[in-house]
């Protein structure tokens, strides 16, 4: 029997990269905020538009409901955003920042930027090609999930 070599299953090494790069940034929040990764994906897409709904925000960053819905309710317990039942929808739970959150994003913006250009740089300044290639593995997977569905890899 040949062994399989979990260390040079491309899978793998996405998962461990995408691990580790992550940890690299949330390490920020937590310590200033005490949030965890799924918190933190739901702020930064809230950052982006004024209210956004759970329904979005579970498809936008390839998060289950429950995990977004509790995501949700720990940062609105802890005065980032607000929750609010859409009118003529009752199913559907808008999510906006609060005061508190947008300040929460402000203070970690220019962290993220340094990160973000410390990654580029470690690529070697040019990332595009990189960048156009994660994009096409990204909809060669996401087209092949069952059901069409977002993994959350979390």
């Amino acid at each position: 029997m040949t062994p399989f070599k979990l260390d040079d299953f491309l899978p793998y090494q996405l998962a461990e990269l995408a691990r580790a790069v992550s940890a690299g940034f949330s390490r920020h929040y937590r310590e200033r905020y005490g949030i965890t990764v799924a918190e933190w994906r739901v702020v930064a897409h809230l950052s982006q538009e004024n209210a956004v709904s759970v329904r979005e925000i579970t498809r936008r960053v390839a998060m289950d409901k429950p995990k977004v819905s509790r995501a949700a309710s720990r940062l609105e317990a802890a005065g980032y955003v607000t929750k609010v039942t859409n009118e003529t929808d009752r199913r559907l739970v808008e999510l906006s920042l609060t005061d508190k959150g947008r300040e929460m994003v402000e203070t970690l913006r220019p962290l993220a930027d340094a990160y973000d250009a410390e990654l580029r740089e470690v690529l070697g300044g040019d990332d595009s090609l990189f960048r156009e290639r994660v994009a096409v593995l990204t909809r060669y997977a996401r087209d092949r999930a069952p059901g069409g569905a977002e993994p959350d890899v979390e």
